[in-house]
Formats: structure tokens, C-alpha cells, sequence
């Protein structure tokens, strides 16, 4: 079984050291990391190694690497990024299940078809998560689908986020024709009952912690279990709140949260 993630966003800013030992002290058995936070942990003096030891001296493994999001023009391009570089150096290094991918500014949708199929050949063996979001340029699960099936590779998947979920207005109908096994992280959060004007600055500066508000979190593990979907769980919850409380209060309340919410429906996990 995947072990539960902390997204990297969870815990905002915080050096290598402090996040992964909130995690760890909350319940957390892996967390996520941005190619930004890894290189400002490089920068602050831990190499490989010493992040390896880091994440064994708590009994962490890194469960996802975040985010590539500027694929999209070109996309015959066989030669990778240095964003791409690094993100695939610290998936193979820590072995990482996957990588997050979307994509913000908007762009036709040709070229985002040629553009994530080369990002995923880039790739290689690693799995590319693709995650729909309703103010990017990927607005909505049917459209997120259809990149990834027209890549027509096995390493190319899907997120699902329950803010993203919600605010995009997604149903059973649009999950329908996704085989299960293409969807390779869920991200739990909930969600406020009345939007913000500014949907991406809510969606990055506040959510709440899972099963805080609404059943959203739960109904959405439900509507998996019954798709026949076994993948890797994260908490996402930005949340400027929490924060505001430190990386350790921040992780303890995610992980509460996200461990009542899943009770009695851990089947979902892989």
C-alpha cells in the first residue's frame, strides 16, 4: 500500500529538515517535494545523500514530485528542460511514483496533445500525472483524459483533486470513461462553500483540511472505490490558516483531517 503523502504545498516554504520531520511527528509516512524546495535544500548545503538521510532518520520516503508546467509549446521537443531535468533526477534518485504536470496559460489544444506526449516521452519510465484545473488551460476532467489517452503511453495519468473536483463542477459521468488504473494520485483537501472571485488564488492560499466542512473528500474516495481505482493519496490543503500556525501544527491538523476521511476507505490506496 502507498503510503499517505503530505504535498509540498502543505507545508509552504519550510526547509528540507523541518518538513519532513512535521510529517513525520503528524503520521505522515512520505511527503512531496517541488524541484523549488529540493533546489533550496541543495543550495542550504544537503546533497542527495544527505536528504536521503534525512528521509531515513524519520522513516519518509518521497511519494511525488511537483510540478511541470510549461510543456506545452513546441511539443516535439526530445530534450528535456533543466526544470524537467531536476524533476526526473529526484524521482529516480528517491524513487518517486510520480510527477505532477499541468499547465496555466492557455494554449490550444493540439499543442498541449503534442506537448504532454513529448513530456511524457521525455520521461521515460517515470509516470507523468496530469492534473485538470478549472482556471488553467486544462479545464475539466474530459479534457485532461483526452491528452493523456492520445499520448497513447502507459506512463501518462491523471490527478484528481478535490478542489478541483469541485470548483470544476466534475461528475460521475465525466470519470466514466477513465480506466482506473490511469488515475495515478488522488489529492485530498475540502472545500469552502461559497467561491472566491479569484479562483486560483483561493485554490492556492485557501483550502481546508479534509472533512472540515463538506463531505466532498469522502465522496469522491466513494465514487473511486466504486470505479475500481487503487492509487497513491496525498493531503493538498494551502491553506495561508495553517501556515500561519508552523509546518508542525499545519501537518498534525492535515493528518487528523485526512486520517478521519479515509477511515473505512483505504481501498482506494494502492
Amino acid at each position: 500500500m502507498s503510503p499517505l503523502t503530505i504535498s509540498s504545498l502543505t507545508l509552504g516554504e519550510a526547509p528540507f529538515r523541518e518538513r519532513v520531520r512535521a510529517a513525520a511527528a503528524a503520521g505522515f509516512r512520505a511527503v512531496g517535494l517541488s524541484v523549488e524546495a529540493y533546489r533550496e535544500a541543495r543550495r542550504g548545503g544537503l546533497d542527495d545523500a544527505g536528504m536521503r538521510a534525512v528521509l531515513d532518520e524519520h522513516g519518509i520516503r518521497l511519494g511525488e514530485v511537483e510540478f511541470l508546467s510549461d510543456w506545452a509549446p513546441g511539443g516535439g521537443e526530445d530534450v528535456p528542460t533543466p526544470k524537467e531535468e531536476t524533476a526526473f533526477h529526484i524521482a529516480r534518485t528517491f524513487g518517486a511514483d510520480h510527477i505532477n504536470a499541468g499547465l496555466f496559460e492557455p494554449t490550444p489544444h493540439e499543442a498541449m496533445a503534442a506537448g504532454f506526449t513529448a513530456l511524457c516521452r521525455r520521461a521515460g519510465e517515470l509516470r507523468i500525472a496530469l492534473e485538470y484545473m478549472p482556471f488553467g488551460a486544462v479545464p475539466d476532467l474530459p479534457a485532461a483524459w483526452d491528452l493523456v489517452r492520445r499520448t497513447g503511453r502507459p506512463n501518462a495519468g491523471l490527478v484528481l483533486d478535490v478542489w478541483h473536483w469541485v470548483r470544476g463542477a466534475t461528475s460521475a459521468a465525466d470519470l466514466a470513461p477513465v480506466p482506473a488504473e490511469r488515475i495515478f494520485t488522488v489529492q485530498l483537501c475540502d472545500v469552502g462553500p461559497d467561491p472566491l472571485a479569484d479562483m486560483r488564488r483561493e485554490s492556492l492560499h485557501h483550502r481546508l483540511v479534509p472533512g472540515s466542512r463538506t463531505r466532498a473528500a469522502q465522496d469522491l474516495l466513494t465514487l473511486l472505490v466504486e470505479h475500481g481505482v487503487k492509487t497513491a493519496v496525498s493531503a493538498e490543503v494551502m491553506s495561508d490558516a495553517l501556515l500561519a500556525q508552523g509546518p508542525a501544527a499545519t501537518a498534525r491538523a492535515v493528518f487528523e483531517g485526512t486520517r478521519a476521511v479515509l477511515a473505512g476507505r483505504t481501498a482506494v490506496c494502492a
